[in-house]
């Protein structure tokens, strides 16, 4: 009713129709809070059955990143995002189909072979005729076979020798008694070999065996090595070979990338920190780049200060993954570029694209990724020298990142910040200028996996033997993992 109207009532009906529209205002602005809430709650409960998704695939599912090159065409925009108005267009390029062959991989035929053969008696090689059999084929079959190591023990016998007529006096520039000369050792006065050495530090970092393990196998051979002998001999060992670790630095400052990673490790005894507070092993990748060195080292914090006291007398590109420490630590820095990670880019998409019930944008911006790859691959498959390679990289693959970069900016306009695939669009667009700096030299690939590949051997060792019982245990370490692994 009109204002007009309204005066025209009784009084009372007059206030009775105002409490009504007052109650009506009260109830639709009720609404509109209880609306809001509704769309609140209902993306919070998105947003939770996402992580818990991606939860559940980070437990039970399988850890490859990889990708089928086909799936990502499949998917129109249209389809899989209501509020997207065009779909875009793709092609569908569907390789042929390799049969794997059935059937056991023949044994290396390096491997040494040992013919035993296994005829029938003489008398069986005559014919009911009284004709000889003649050989007209043979039937092989092999089996491998294996010597558990051989472990003996090497006696260094010294003959001496004196003189049994003058004792000696007839040649006294000279001792008594002579002796050869005996041979320089890297532990001397230990029963260990060089041998036994490298026996003992590959099954550790490489074959990830704790000592206690070894132990029990050297037990069940004979030889009685217990623990504390080989925790000893890996800390004198790496007293006598420290030296070879500033060779290491030095050297792999040389080459024009550096890549960067690190890892938690649990450190005892470490003075003025409890026991249950994290350090970390930092890698280093580095050096000429058709033999690059591999370099660990333990410090107890995870700060910039490490990564700018280790850069010191550096110049080139360094490649680390997001971790805001390089940043800082390279600030005012002129003589070195900071180049990103695609591979971490690319796995934000992809834990997104886990976390999600339905095909969508996580999995367009994958197959966006994967095409930079292929064409990085089919490049590097190619004989050509650097600046030709350079050349042809930025012709291909500019427009891909140019393409992507515009598709990002357009999807973040779209989509909630809040959500999986919004943290990740968030995350490539923050690292997309350091991303795209690989463009400029021809031995940087668009990711630091090679660094992460390096780190992993450590990372496998560290769910066996969990911990290192002191800070000098753990440097031990760090030196043999590096000349392990370069």
């Amino acid at each position: 009713m009109v204002a007009t109207e309204i005066r025209q009532l009784p009084k009372n009906t007059q206030k009775y129709i105002r409490s009504l529209e007052s109650k009506s205002n009260r109830l639709e602005s009720r609404n509109r809070i209880l609306e809001k809430s509704k769309i609140h709650l209902e993306r919070k409960v998105d947003q939770l059955q996402e992580k818990l998704r991606l939860a559940l695939y980070r437990k039970f599912g399988r850890s490859s990143e990889k990708i089928d090159p086909n799936q990502q065409e499949l998917f129109g925009e249209a389809e899989v995002e209501a509020d997207v108005p065009e779909a875009e267009e793709s092609t569908t390029t569907v390789s042929s189909h390799t049969r794997k062959k059935v059937g056991r991989k023949p044994l290396d035929p390096n491997i040494p072979r040992q013919e035993v053969i296994h005829d029938i008696p003489e008398e069986e090689k005559l014919c009911g005729c009284g004709a000889r059999l003649s050989k007209v084929d043979e039937v092989v079959s092999e089996e491998l076979e294996i010597i558990p190591e051989q472990v003996f023990v090497k006696r260094h016998i010294y003959p001496k020798y004196a003189c049994r007529c003058c004792e000696g006096s007839g040649d006294e520039d000279k001792p008594v008694f002579r002796v050869a000369k005996a041979e320089p050792r890297l532990l001397p006065g230990s029963i260990a070999s060089p041998a036994l050495l490298a026996f003992i530090l590959v099954n550790k970092f490489t074959d990830h065996l704790p000592f206690y393990r070894q132990e029990n196998r050297f037990e069940r051979i004979g030889a009685h090595i217990s623990r504390q002998d080989m925790s000893n001999w890996t800390l004198k060992s790496y007293a006598v070979l420290k030296i070879l670790e500033e060779l290491f630095v030095k050297k792999i400052k040389e080459g024009p990338v550096l890549q960067m990673d690190e890892t938690p490790v649990q450190v005892m005894k470490e003075p003025e920190r409890p026991d249950i507070r994290k350090s970390y092993m930092w890698l280093a990748r580095g050096g000429p780049p058709d033999a690059p060195l591999v370099y660990y080292k333990y410090h107890p914090t995870r700060d910039a200060g490490y990564i700018r006291d280790f850069l010191k007398c550096y110049s080139g590109f360094l490649q680390t993954d997001g971790y805001a420490a390089y940043d800082s630590a390279l600030k005012d820095n002129e003589l070195i570029i900071h180049v990103g990670c695609m591979a971490h880019l690319r796995r934000k998409f992809h834990e997104a694209a886990k976390g999600s019930r339905k095909a969508g944008g996580s999995h367009i911006a994958l197959g966006k990724i994967q095409k930079i790859y292929r064409v990085e691959e089919e490049l590097r498959g190619l004989e050509m020298d650097a600046a030709e390679f350079l050349a042809r990289r930025k012709e291909q693959v500019v427009p891909l990142l140019v393409d992507f970069k515009t598709w990002l900016d357009e999807k973040a306009l779209q989509v909630r910040p809040s959500s999986a695939f919004g943290q990740a669009i968030s995350y490539a667009s923050s690292q997309w200028t350091k991303v795209i700096r690989y463009l400029e030299s021809p031995y940087l690939t668009p990711d630091n996996n090679a660094a992460e590949r390096s780190i992993k051997p450590f990372v496998m060792g560290r769910k066996n033997w969990l911990f290192s019982g002191s800070p000098r245990g753990a440097d031990a370490s760090c030196f043999f993992y590096s000349m392990i692994e370069t």
